[in-house]
């Protein structure tokens, strides 16, 4: 396979997971607010920056807009065209890797790709989303669900399909992490509550539904939210299909079947820090996560998935005698990974 069809079958894959995560965490947020009455502007700030820091974008939201609110934050990370991880660019990207392998890819695929591109710059969105936010976050959560799904149905199982699920897999591990990092700052630096306040309880719900895990957690620990559970089952669990673990145990997996490498053996550095990864992960529990902090293990846990995507990238994407613009054009896209709030993008 050509690198630069893998890139494009990586990129559309990781764009099309980027939306849908950052399109349950906005909705989720709105739908928190209506649990909370009389928010002055510095509540809203405490509210809604979270968010922005999450995706590693305040530098940009900061200059774009001086004041923190739900419209500022939804519209920075919806609408904005300025943001290249808003869902709006997020969507364009995606299908525009999609464009340039139209062949490697069936046709049911790129129509429903091209579907949610036109919807979103179509009139329509901006009137459904002030009519009802909760609908336009839903269309937009099925879109994405629906191309994972014709991806599964529809897609021979050979290299570009292996591509897709590292795009998938990876972004989807990013995010989870960057999802539960919001809720950091309600707990000590080190260890956890031993009692949430009713207030941080529907913080930490927020989180369960932001990821759909709220159902999957009481069916294992019941109804009462607590932090270091909440935690454990988003980063540790091997069963949740949106955990941390779960999906690094995938893209562990679709490495050594791109390789044809057993598990246990590396033949590059994406295969090594992968199962590295995983084996960290699998031996670890919620008592070492909070030992170190659950934001530093978040952020460190960050820094190896975007060593995973690097190391990636120089084992099947880069070719050193590609041309100039086109290796350039890659770069700018390999930088779109995302990074802790203190670092910005990579």
């Amino acid at each position: 396979m050509l690198s630069r069809v893998a890139n494009s079958l990586y990129w559309m894959s990781r764009y099309i997971e980027r939306a849908e995560s950052i399109a349950r965490l906005v909705d989720v947020n709105l739908q928190l607010l209506l649990d909370f009455r009389n928010l002055d502007d510095l509540a809203l700030d405490a509210h809604w920056i979270p968010i922005v820091q999450s995706s590693g974008d305040e530098e940009l939201f900061r200059r774009l807009h001086p004041r923190t609110n739900g419209q500022t934050v939804t519209q920075f990370l919806v609408f904005s065209t300025e943001n290249p991880n808003s869902i709006i660019s997020s969507i364009a990207q995606a299908r525009e890797n999609a464009r340039m392998v139209r062949d490697q890819i069936t046709a049911e695929l790129w129509e429903e790709i091209n579907r949610l591109y036109l919807f979103l710059h179509s009139p329509r969105a901006p009137q459904l989303w002030r009519e009802s936010p909760s609908d336009f976050f839903l269309t937009l959560k099925n879109g994405s669900l629906l191309l994972q799904g014709l991806t599964d149905a529809t897609i021979v199982r050979n290299e570009g399909w292996f591509f897709i699920q590292c795009g998938r897999y990876l972004e989807r591990a990013d995010k989870t992490s960057r999802i539960l990092d919001v809720r950091h700052a309600s707990l000590p630096a080190h260890g956890t509550l031993a009692k949430p306040s009713q207030s941080d309880a529907l913080g930490w719900s927020a989180v369960l539904r932001s990821c759909s895990a709220w159902d999957a957690y009481k069916a294992l620990h019941g109804a009462e939210v607590e932090p270091a559970l909440v935690a454990e089952f988003l980063l540790l669990s091997d069963d949740f299909p949106r955990s941390v673990r779960f999906s690094v145990r995938q893209l562990n997996t679709v490495l050594r079947r791109i390789s044809g490498v057993p598990d246990g053996r590396f033949s590059n550095e994406a295969e090594k820090l992968a199962g590295r990864l995983l084996a960290e992960l699998q031996f670890s529990t919620a008592a070492d996560i909070f030992e170190i902090g659950l934001h530093d293990y978040i952020d460190i846990t960050q820094g190896k998935l975007n060593a995973i995507g690097d190391a990636l990238f120089q084992a099947y994407i880069f070719q050193p005698f590609q041309a100039q613009g086109e290796y350039e054009l890659r770069q700018q896209e390999e930088q779109q990974q995302q990074t802790g709030p203190e670092a910005g993008l990579r």
